[in-house]
């Protein structure tokens, strides 16, 4: 048999209190949870950290293996000698092209028919780059109207480039080393090792 609507009204304060007193914590049970969250937190934030630097060292080596692997292409293609100028205290870069002779830093301009020919390192990760003589007596790698920049790459359009080795560190002492190939003009990732 049905029940009226009356039954409803009469039986629903009853059920609202038991239900509510049910599902309800205590504040012993909200303190232990934030408690273990605590914890679990504290054990967990340090390592994160180091994963952040070490995901943030290896994103910029990535990004500046793509800008030297680019001038190298753009230097190949357009049969033109380009160059990569790196900022070791800024971590900004420019790809710049040959106008005249090459003797001095006025005959080359930024290749800004190149997308991405400019761009920045993170300010977190440290950059040193030093130039390689190679010792090879036959080796015609590097040509002798090289260009002056100290702090500069050259590639050539014959697929060569100027030897160099690049070391990129973050702030927890990680570093990543990566070497230009005078022969082939690849870039190759040497060593990656911690030095504290």
């Amino acid at each position: 048999m049905p029940r009226s609507y009356d039954s409803y009204i009469a039986i629903e304060p009853s059920l609202r209190g038991r239900t509510l007193m049910t599902s309800a914590f205590t504040l012993i049970e909200l303190l232990v949870v934030c408690l273990l969250i605590a914890i679990m937190a504290a054990l967990i934030v340090p390592e994160m950290r180091g994963s952040f630097e070490d995901a943030l060292l290896r994103a910029n080596g990535r990004k500046l293996i793509d800008v030297l692997s680019l001038t190298y292409s753009r230097a190949v293609s357009a049969n033109q000698l380009h160059r990569l100028r790196l900022d070791t205290f800024t971590g900004k870069y420019l790809i710049e092209k040959q106008t005249g002779d090459g003797e001095d830093d006025s005959d080359f301009e930024p290749a800004t028919e190149v997308n991405g020919f400019a761009g920045q390192l993170d300010p977190r990760v440290s950059l040193r780059m030093e130039k390689i003589r190679d010792t090879d007596s036959d080796s015609d790698a590097e040509p002798t109207n090289s260009p002056s920049a100290a702090d500069a790459i050259s590639f050539y359009p014959d697929g060569t480039a100027q030897a160099c080795e690049i070391s990129l560190r973050d702030r927890m002492g990680f570093q990543l080393i990566l070497q230009v190939d005078p022969r082939t003009a690849r870039v190759h990732l040497v060593d990656s090792a911690s030095q504290p």
